[in-house]
């Protein structure tokens, strides 16, 4: 199994957070047969061999996620998604 991390610091505005993660959500959902649900601030998603949450905060979003072994060759294309996603939509820069 492998981990996706990633911690991303926006400047939008907590509600323009919560869209714009939901936004996320719905690309994932559509690219890569990801089911997600919302639970208060937190975006759970999974599909067969992959699993994880987007935690949305104030000015940062915090997104872990797991890889099975099988979907492994989706570990990059998925992160690569996110990134580009983050920069994009929320402007996010990252440590």
């Amino acid at each position: 199994m492998s981990t996706i991390d990633i911690h991303a610091f926006h400047t939008l505005s907590h509600e323009e957070a919560l869209n714009a993660a939901d936004e996320l959500s719905i690309d994932l959902a559509e690219k890569f047969g990801i089911d997600y649900g919302w639970e208060d601030e937190v975006i759970h998603f999974e599909r067969p061999g992959v699993n994880g949450q987007i935690l949305v905060q104030e000015n940062e979003l915090i997104i872990q996620a797991n890889v099975g072994i099988l979907l492994m060759m989706l570990k990059t294309p998925i992160e690569q998604e996110i990134v580009w996603y983050l920069e994009e939509h929320f402007g996010c820069s990252f440590d």
